[in-house]
């Protein structure tokens, strides 16, 4: 079972049900007695992004599941911290998983990491947290540092929605289509690519006729050499092949969405004229079936369009 460690002693804010500090959104942090997967998210790049509450819970659990162990055990010497390690990957992630459930089962906690970010976001986890909760066991997320996040943050592309996509296929048709697919949703997309693959991607966005996109990519985010590119893909594209580090660390990069294209703005006030016209021979609901059958639009949609158009002719 977990031992006692002195650096658990600490306090936490709880603002979940208060907007403000003060006296009463405080409390003790302690692990469980039960036997427990936590899932802890590790620093993408900057140790300093280590939060207290993952360095606690990686002091107190009693092995650690590690995609890369020689990664993570680089992590725990620096922390000071030593736990028996198992690897956890692409590779065996099912037989591994078994024996995680079996150290559980065994009054056991265990954690599970991943080299970089959060454990299960394009990285092995996902199938581990079932075989976990099918067989019983509690999983607490430990939230912590994130590229998915960092890059939509640092992009100023988005204020909504977006898509997190991950890496595209490495190579090929599929890799094409995938790419096309994913440029023409109306929302920000944020894609992974690996560093060798990165002067092919942009030369993909020119296959696929993506040169006007606007793009944020950022490399060796929160590390020393942390940069970022905006622009259009093509501004981007000269910048990377001009970057002698291009090819040394990993990428993320968000694309603007689609958004509204100019056809499809024209179609909508094509559609609203003739509803117009038609308000003044024809009761909403014919005019509602005949937009239908004629635009292929949504039934609700085209009903709403008609009823707010009414009440503006009365």
């Amino acid at each position: 079972m977990v031992d006692n460690a002195e650096a658990l002693d600490l306090d936490w804010m709880d603002m979940s049900d208060t907007d403000e500090l003060n006296a009463d959104s405080v409390m003790h942090f302690a692990l469980p007695d039960a036997p427990t997967l936590y899932v802890v998210a590790t620093p993408i790049g900057n140790l300093g992004d280590l939060t207290p509450r993952a360095r606690a819970v990686l002091q107190r659990v009693d092995r650690i599941a590690a995609e890369d162990t020689r990664n993570t055990g680089k992590l725990l010497n620096a922390l000071g911290i030593r736990k028996p390690l198992m690897a956890h990957h692409d590779h065996n992630e099912a037989d591994s998983a078994g024996g995680i459930v079996a150290c559980l089962q065994r009054g056991e906690s265990v954690a599970l990491v991943s080299d970089a970010g959060t454990p299960a976001v394009s990285d092995p986890g996902a199938v581990l947290v079932r075989a976990v909760s099918e067989a019983g066991f509690a999983v607490v997320p430990v939230p912590g540092a994130s590229s998915v996040l960092a890059v939509v943050a640092a992009s100023g592309l988005v204020d909504g929605p977006f898509t997190f996509q991950g890496f595209l296929p490495p190579k090929g048709k599929a890799r094409l289509d995938k790419l096309q697919v994913w440029l023409a949703r109306p929302e920000p997309q944020v894609v992974f690519e690996a560093p060798h693959r990165i002067l092919q991607l942009f030369d993909d966005l020119l296959t696929v006729q993506a040169s006007d996109r606007t793009v944020c990519a950022g490399r060796e985010m929160t590390k020393q050499f942390e940069t970022f590119y905006r622009g259009t893909v093509s501004e981007v594209f000269e910048r990377v092949k001009a970057d002698a580090y291009a090819e040394k660390g990993e990428w993320a990069l968000v694309f603007a969405g689609q958004g509204e294209s100019q056809d499809t703005a024209e179609a909508a006030g094509q559609t609203e004229e003739w509803i117009k016209a038609l308000l003044a021979h024809l009761p909403p609901k014919t005019i509602v079936q005949m937009v239908t059958q004629v635009t292929g639009l949504p039934k609700n949609q085209v009903y709403s369009q008609v009823l707010e158009l009414a009440k503006q002719k009365d």
